[in-house]
């Protein structure tokens, strides 16, 4: 059972966005850390992280019977009560939410409730059984733990907030593709109106591309505000670049799924690859 609890928070997700809340903590406070702040933001984030998948859990748990890659959850095998995982959802939902609010800052409160509503109730109620903008919209979810780790210092969204919310939120949808045209067919039998499902594979490579290029200039933006060093923007603009060039070469590439594969591995590594760079090359005071 403690299994199935911990497998509902979806940790995968958690520690990468941890992980991003954790660089923008760093960002922002320029080595000078608060480590109390620091350690309830992070308590903060992963509890009210944990609660919005837990709450996409329930709510999936139908479609995810018609998905190899999601049938074999507790709640599809049933072996965990829909009314226990609702339970579940809303208390870690209360407690994460609470901490933000009190222990950290309200700004940061409130960041943490809008990515819960926009993952939650616009994301997984709305726009994920009907329509391909699922993807995009939310990813304003996916981009609140940077924001919120700058903003646990900060207290203000600043110029600082606004890029490392675009990095995430550009990030995104690439990211998402290339594992949506590798599962195209599942996702087209479970009734999800993905963007590879609705609109074609070509379509989805060429609506890829200028997320990238978005990337690499958000990234830049970095750098020119003063918030990174140049060993950052150096890692960024090489290997945006040869993303730029793999996601390209997804035009003539023989083999979709392979190809596929690759490009969502070459988005993960990317992100953890620009986040300890941006921790390790951030400007001091």
């Amino acid at each position: 059972m403690i299994k199935d609890l911990v497998a509902l928070t979806k940790p995968g997700i958690i520690r990468l966005n941890l992980f991003a809340a954790f660089g923008g903590f760093w960002v922002a406070s320029r080595w000078q850390i608060e480590w109390s702040v620091l350690i309830w933001m992070l308590i903060g984030s992963t509890l009210t992280m944990a609660s919005a998948c837990v709450f996409n859990n329930y709510f999936d748990r139908d479609f995810d019977t018609k998905m190899a890659r999601t049938q074999n959850r507790a709640l599809p095998q049933g072996r965990l009560r829909p009314s226990f995982v609702l339970g579940y959802a809303i208390a870690l939902g209360v407690l994460g939410l609470a901490d933000l609010f009190i222990m950290v800052n309200p700004l940061c409160g409130w960041l943490g409730l809008l990515g819960f509503f926009v993952y939650v109730v616009i994301y997984t109620l709305w726009l994920k059984r009907n329509s391909t903008w699922s993807t995009s919209v939310g990813g304003i979810s996916g981009a609140m733990p940077p924001v919120i780790g700058y903003c646990s210092v900060s207290n203000e969204v600043d110029a600082g907030a606004w890029i490392l919310f675009a990095l995430l939120f550009l990030w995104q949808p690439p990211h998402f593709w290339s594992l949506a045209i590798r599962k195209v067919e599942e996702y087209r039998a479970a009734g999800y109106p993905v963007l590879p499902v609705v609109k074609g594979v070509l379509r989805t490579k060429i609506q890829m591309i200028p997320y990238i290029v978005l990337l690499l200039i958000s990234s830049i933006l970095l750098y020119t505000e003063g918030y990174v060093g140049v060993v950052f923007l150096i890692l960024s603009i090489v290997i945006l670049g040869c993303w730029v060039i793999h996601a390209l070469s997804g035009f003539r590439a023989r083999n979709t799924e392979k190809w596929a594969r690759t490009d969502f591995l070459f988005s993960v590594n990317y992100l953890l690859v620009m986040f300890i760079a941006m921790i390790l090359d951030t400007n001091g005071v």
